[in-house]
Order: C-alpha cells, then structure tokens, then sequence
C-alpha cells in the first residue's frame, strides 16, 4: 500500500491531494478510523485527466500491439494470485464483508483480467472484412479504443467493479482515470499499484480518491474524457448521464437493480429442492448484508408454498452470525456505514407501517459497528416503498403469486431491469419464464453466479450498456470502417466534366 494521505497518482507519481485534504477510512465493524486517504478535489482531477490524456495522444499503450497488452493483463493477473490473502483481507476490511468473500472477490478480478487478455490476444488484427460486392474494393471495419476514460465505481464491490472496468479499457489500449468510492478506496489504490508493478506505462493508469460531487463530477463534464463509466446509484447515474451530455461523450451506467427470485410450488416438491430453494434465497438477499446490485431481495413465491417456505426462511436468517469479516464463523459482516445502517432502518419502519409482517430481524444487535440483522418481511405488495427501491441492505421482502402470468407480471413490474430468478422443476415453464422476465440477467434454478465471458448489464432504470463479455470489451472502442478502392478511375457524375472530356 502507498503511504498514508498519497493515494491520488497521476502520469506516475503517488501524491497528496493539492488541497492537503484528507480523509479517514471507517472500518465498519467497529467504527473506527483505520486509515487516511487523500481527499482530492477538482485540481487534482484536472490533473489526472491531462495526464491520461497525454498518455493517449502521445504514449505508447494506444499503439501497444494486443499480443503486448494481453501479457500486461496476464501479469496482473499473476501478481493477485501473488498477493491474494493481502488484498482479499484489505477489502474484508474496508467493506466490512466476510475474508472469504473478499478472497473470492479477488479470484474472480483475476478471471476478468485473465478473460479479457485472451478475448484481444485472440482476435484478427486486420479487422473484420466486409463482402463489398466487388473484387475492386477492399473493406474492413476495425476497432480502435475511444480514448480517455473515466472509471466512477461503488464502494459495495470496490475491486471488482474496478477490474471490470479497468480490465477491458486496458484491452482495449485505452488511458484511464479512476475515482473509486470516498468510502472504500482501498483495494483499488492496491490494483492501481499492481499495474505498474506489471509494466503499464505512466500516465496509462491515474487514480483520484475523493467525493463524487467533486471529483465524480468534474470526470463527467470533463471535455478531454471521452467515456464515463459509472457503477452506482439511481440519482448519481442520471447526474453524470446529464454531465456527460453536453461533451457528447460515450456513457455506461450500471444502476442497481430490485430484483425478483420467483419460486414455483414444484421446485420445493422434494425435500431436496426444498432445502435447496430456501437456502439459495438466503444467498440471495443476505451476502454481503444485501449490499449487492443484483440481490434477490424480492422473493416471489407461489401461494400453496408460501408459508411453509417463509416459516423455514425466517428460521435460518434468524441463526445467521453476524460480526467481524475477518473473524472465524462469521457468515455475514456489517453494512458500509452508520448512513447504510439508517437507510435500513427506515426502509423497514416504512414497510411495517404500510402493513409487513416481521417474520425476522428488523432491529440493530448490540454492540459497536454498522450491524443489522438479517430481516424477512412477509404479506408485502406493489404500493410499499420497500418492495419498489433499491434498500441495499440485509431485507427481504415476500410477495406471493397463484399462477405463471402473474408471477411473471409481478417480477417484471419494477423500473429496474438488472436480474432475476427462476425456480421450477419444469424445464418447459423454466423457459418460458426466463423468456418473459425482462432482466439483463436470468438465472434458473441458481442465483448470483456470473461468467466474465457473458455480458452483465440491465433493462429500464438498471442502465445503459453491459459490462463483460464482448459487449464489455466493445464499450470501450470505436469502430472504423476502411474502405479502399484497389482500381480508381473517374466518376464522371458532373454534366461540365463529362463534356469537357468528350470534347
């Protein structure tokens, strides 16, 4: 890690924000100060983005052949297999989410890393060719990276929304400049410092660690940025969409999502696909304290099963631990800060005055930190706010359905679009379901999982553009199209030319 206070590295030098401001870093298992940041502000943004934009113009990874950017992604990938247990316990740390998560969290950044290496490594450099209809013309479409870019990530999954972004702009041969959260910038100070130890040039990297309504924001007006990619809220994603507008720069936004997990009565028909259902919903909407854009925080269940399912549910959030990530046993942390905590609690108020019924937690345990307990809120509908905004806490609300149409009608009746699930031992109504539900992601008979092969990103309110896969990679290019005449000769279309060269 990088001295306290310098945390801000522009065109290859580590420094303190020009301001002298600084900021400390809550551990949210106790609530204390671990750690102090730099508090960058706009000079240091300008900064970041001169130096990126230098980089692209005049350095040499734009020009850096993809054979040559691929063994740079690959060494990165090997320097976080090196450096697993360090940076998997800082983002435990600086979440608050168990150490195995935030290991996991490290093995899956390295998949990203490891994924878009092979995806360039592997293409034609020539380009696509294009069937001109004539032997006369040869025509190829080609990509090119867009330029400077403009990384904005949350504080929820730190690393990884970093390496998802920073992964294929680097692929691509693009500069960047990245503003991870105010409130857990720690592992992406570390990843900053993992791509230089591997070789990236100076100034191809650049990192400014602060408040959004500073440095966030000056990133997305910013004339000389020529892509935002931001991972967050609603309110913030419209924000920088509208900054963004008037530079008429490339934009991805990747929102949040409210959504749905739907459970037919014959997934739970066996005592296997019981246990099995009831302990995926709890995966759903409890990892990480339901700090996850895509947690199934609505569960959908059909009314034959609903209560038996509910009773059980209940039970077991009931008996999850909750305490230190990095502490032995503990199968859930806390939330990110004491605001998070408030925000839960409010959500839950709401809900209960507008007729939930409180089958499990609702309540802060005793103690230091930002804890709350994992809660079930049954007989929930449509009107309540808890069932229609993203809590982004441990809460999970029951909705129940009596057939298909209406399951499907209740799954997609939010503004959000990020993902959904499916349960049923029927493989025809599996597909059917999973054809219906207008979700940027699916999953059937599973939740959660995610390939860095396939393209993440939602419908509706859940944002523009994907991230992963070849979609992902393709956010951060431009095509060309060359066409070349191999035989020119004139056109003859004006009437003055063609009577000039008959006379």
């Amino acid at each position: 890690m990088t001295a306290a206070q310098q945390t801000i590295h522009v065109g290859g030098e580590w420094r303190a924000a020009l301001s002298g401001a600084t900021r400390e870093i809550i551990d949210p298992a106790d609530g204390t100060a671990f750690a102090v940041v730099a508090e960058g502000g706009v000079p240091d943004t300008d900064d970041a983005v001169a130096a990126a934009r230098a980089a692209f113009d005049d350095g040499s990874w734009p020009r850096t052949p993809a054979a040559a950017r691929a063994a740079l992604l690959r060494r990165v990938a090997d320097l976080l297999k090196r450096d697993r247990e360090r940076i998997g316990a800082l983002e435990s740390q600086d979440t608050g989410k168990t150490l195995e998560e935030g290991r996991i969290d490290v093995d899956c950044v390295r998949d990203a890393f490891l994924y878009f290496a092979d995806l360039v490594a592997g293409e034609d450099p020539g380009g696509r060719v294009v069937d001109a209809g004539s032997d006369e013309i040869h025509s190829v479409v080609v990509h090119e990276p867009v330029g400077v870019c403009a990384l904005i990530t949350p504080w929820n999954y730190p690393l990884l929304q970093a390496s998802w972004k920073i992964a294929p702009a680097l692929a691509a041969g693009n500069t960047f400049v990245i503003k991870p959260s105010e409130l857990t910038p720690l592992s992406t100070v570390a990843l900053v410092e993992l791509l230089l130890e591997a070789g990236l040039p100076l100034g191809a990297a650049n990192l400014v660690t602060g408040p959004g309504d500073t440095v966030g924001a000056r990133l997305a007006e910013h004339p000389d940025v020529d892509l935002v990619s931001f991972t967050g809220g609603l309110a913030s994603g419209t924000k920088v969409a509208r900054a963004a507008a008037d530079s008429v720069k490339k934009v991805a936004l990747e929102l949040g999502g409210k959504n749905p997990n739907v459970v037919f009565a014959d997934a739970c028909a066996t005592p296997e696909g019981f246990d099995t259902a009831v302990d995926q919903a709890l995966n759903a909407a409890f990892l990480h304290s339901g700090q996850v854009c895509s947690a199934g925080s609505r569960l959908v269940v059909e009314a034959s099963v609903r209560e038996r399912f509910v009773a059980e549910l209940a039970r077991r959030a009931g008996r999850i631990r909750l305490g230190r990530g990095t502490d032995e046993g503990v199968e859930c942390g806390p939330l990110v800060s004491a605001a998070q905590v408030a925000r839960t609690e409010e959500y839950v108020s709401s809900a209960l005055r507008e007729g939930a019924v409180l089958r499990a937690g609702g309540e802060r345990p005793d103690g230091p930190g930002y804890f709350y307990r994992p809660t079930v809120l049954d007989r929930c509908h449509r009107r309540m706010r808890v069932v229609r905004e993203e809590v982004f806490g441990p809460v999970l609300t029951v909705e129940t359905f009596e057939t298909e149409d209406e399951a499907v009608a209740l799954a997609n009746d939010t503004e959000y679009g990020l993902a959904g699930a499916v349960w049923t031992a029927d493989e025809e109504r599996a597909r059917r379901v999973a054809a219906r539900l207008r979700h940027g992601t699916v999953w059937i008979n599973d939740f959660h999982p995610y390939l860095p092969q396939a393209e993440w990103g939602g419908f509706g309110k859940s944002g523009i553009g994907r991230e992963l896969g070849p979609g992902g990679l393709a956010e951060y290019r431009e095509a060309k199209h060359i066409y070349r005449n191999l035989a020119p000769r004139p056109v003859r279309w004006f009437a003055g030319e063609q009577r000039k060269d008959q006379a």
